[in-house]
């Protein structure tokens, strides 16, 4: 049966037949199918390998999509996942031989692919791209930072509301008694980069990364982040928008399920803890025709071209926008603040790592010359967020966009004297809730509906969950420091 599509988007390059033959070659018990929400975690469910037969790869298999966040009614609820066979992988969180394959969703009867499925917006968006002739290719690259605790606890209702993590490594921990207490935990702020035993996650890291590659992610390099209790990275290698986001969602998924094997929590929340670093997802982006990269030019600052800068332009333009899907969680804000070494300032700098938009120099090859967009984070959904990003950025490049002149000088002294007499042009930010990046995508959409890439129903849906689940209940539900605060009034 053909496959109804919209925009003309690249077809899958593996043979179904392929998968098949590498289920029965693996001992594959088990076939599972994941697909992405559209607030973005994984859903699945699982049939036995007797029934994955060639045909779910055209004729799909069904669910019902008035189950799943952000998608359908009640009444048109039916809908399909057609498995894709380019990201068959053994799964390693199952003890029964698995194989997993990510799945796009589409509407029965006319095969159309679903709107409101996170990775065909991705999908449009690299289309997009090649049928606008600037690039044949963006490469995106995260990185995922997240932490690693011992326990946590949480709980709400309508008397009572708390959290509360423990790590071995928390600095909090020195003083414990009871079982003998070894020292050597890192003080907050000064968990990068060291050696065991202060850094006691060493193997565990590593776990991961094995089972990370053993799933067809490739690694770069893995460490401790700079808060104590745990925050980690672990750094990817850069690839094309579908495949790094799927890359994202099964990163996330193998983290979650490798520490809670060891008997560990992993959360990828941007500011778990009060008083230390959050957790971001710096995304390096360029853009290529084939094998030539586009974004070097020797005579340009920091050895940008006049296409970077522009994407750049972009960036910063829309920030506001990409935000309601690049930090879209109101505990995001928690992260994005003043005064601390947040990337909010929306400025681009060869050096400061507090400017929205930062030039890795670590090396002056031209296949190297990128840019790194600091303010995302890994509560986003990475299909929508890549997408987003890339679509201001092209914005940028087809309507010339400049950007600020760019800041070598120290930022925070800089922003000591913001707007004051003689201290240089005003420094603009990013908004400082969800609410306000929610209004800002509300009125600044137009560049992500180009070319169908985004449609205005999922904008809208987007905006109203976010408001309805997310910004209302915690606007209504009063927080444990007001009654520090207010107790006694």
């Amino acid at each position: 049966m053909a496959i109804a599509t919209g925009p003309k988007i690249a077809e899958p390059k593996t043979d179904p037949r392929e998968v098949l033959a590498q289920a029965k070659d693996l001992g594959v018990k088990i076939v599972d199918f994941k697909f992405i929400d559209l607030p973005g975690l994984w859903q699945h469910f699982s049939i036995p390998v007797e029934d994955f037969v060639a045909d779910l790869f055209t004729e799909g298999i069904g669910f019902d999509g008035s189950s799943i966040r952000g998608f359908q009614k009640i009444n048109e609820s039916d809908m399909l996942l057609l498995p894709d066979p380019d990201t068959a992988f053994l799964d390693p969180a199952c003890n029964i031989p698995t194989l997993s394959v990510i799945c796009d969703v589409i509407q029965p009867g006319s095969m159309e692919r679903y709107s409101r499925d996170p990775r065909y917006v991705a999908k449009k968006a690299e289309a997009f791209l090649t049928q606008s002739g600037i690039a044949t290719t963006a490469y995106f690259g995260p990185e995922v930072e997240f932490y690693i605790f011992n326990s946590i606890r949480f709980g709400q209702d309508q008397r009572s509301g708390f959290y509360e993590i423990d790590s071995d490594e928390g600095i909090w921990n020195s003083s414990r008694n009871g079982a003998a207490n070894l020292g050597y935990r890192p003080r907050y702020k000064e968990g990068y980069f060291p050696v065991p035993p202060m850094d006691k996650l060493q193997d565990l890291r590593s776990e991961i990364v094995l089972e990370l590659q053993k799933a067809g992610v490739k690694i770069e390099v893995h460490h401790h982040e700079v808060g104590t209790a745990g925050q980690t990275e672990i750094d990817m290698r850069f690839g094309t928008l579908v495949k790094m986001a799927d890359q994202v969602l099964k990163y996330k998924y193998i983290v979650k399920n490798v520490c809670y094997r060891n008997g560990y929590t992993a959360t990828f929340m941007p500011k778990p803890l009060f008083g230390d670093n959050g957790s971001g997802m710096h995304t390096h982006q360029s853009l290529w025709n084939d094998d030539t990269p586009l974004f070097y030019d020797a005579n340009g600052y920091a050895l940008l071209s006049e296409m970077c800068r522009h994407y750049i332009g972009g960036l910063l333009k829309h920030a506001a926008a990409i935000l309601a899907f690049a930090a879209p969680t109101t505990n995001s804000y928690r992260r994005l603040v003043p005064g601390y070494e947040a990337p909010i300032n929306l400025v681009y700098s060869q050096r400061n790592r507090s400017a929205c938009v930062r030039i890795p120099t670590y090396s002056n090859s031209p296949k190297a010359r990128r840019l790194e967009f600091r303010a995302p984070d890994p509560s986003c959904n990475p299909y929508l967020a890549f997408s987003a990003m890339l679509m201001a950025g092209l914005d940028g490049v087809m309507h010339k966009i400049e950007p600020p002149d760019p800041i070598d000088e120290d930022l925070y002294e800089m922003l000591a004297h913001n707007g004051t007499e003689g201290s240089g042009p005003r420094i603009q930010s990013t908004p400082g809730s969800l609410p306000e990046v929610l209004d800002a995508l509300e009125a600044d959409h137009d560049f992500l509906v180009h070319g169908g890439v985004f449609t205005q129903d999922v904008i809208d849906e987007w905006i109203s969950y976010k408001r309805e689940r997310e910004v209302d209940a915690i606007a209504l539900r009063p927080h444990p420091y007001e009654f520090h605060l207010y107790y006694d009034i």
